[in-house]
């Protein structure tokens, strides 16, 4: 199911996301997930859906989970490492992310991204780091 208002705040906040067409299906300091569909229009020309879709899609998603777990005050985050390991190929259906935090603290947080295919077979990897401001 589609959480409208969480959709909603990835499009105000990070205009991208929208032109790439997320959607949020969970949206909690525990839990972000979002999801984007295959399009040819976002695929090489294997019709593989592109790296650098899938990796905004990971960092979109983390940066939400970082903002989530902002210590009382803070201002926002800001990405300050991210890392990404790309294990198998989206031909069809959705790349759904799901990012949990690692730790929350005050000059950082860390958030682990993952992004599995239609099939829940582990498509890409990526931790951040993003600092707090």
């Amino acid at each position: 199911m589609i959480d409208t208002e969480g959709t909603a705040l990835f499009h105000r906040t990070m205009p991208f996301t929208e032109r790439l067409g997320v959607e949020v299906l969970a949206n909690s300091a525990e839990l972000v997930r979002g999801r984007i569909a295959w399009a040819e229009s976002l695929c090489t020309l294997g019709g593989v859906l592109h790296g650098g879709v899938l990796m905004a899609l990971a960092d979109s998603t983390g940066a939400v989970c970082a903002f989530h777990n902002l210590p009382e005050g803070a201002g926002g985050t800001t990405t300050i490492e991210s890392k990404t390991n790309f294990l198998r190929a989206v031909r069809e259906g959705y790349a759904t992310a799901s990012a949990r935090p690692l730790h929350a603290g005050r000059a950082v947080v860390v958030v682990e991204t993952e992004v599995h295919d239609d099939a829940g077979r582990l498509v890409v990897k990526t931790i951040q780091t993003q600092a707090v401001r």
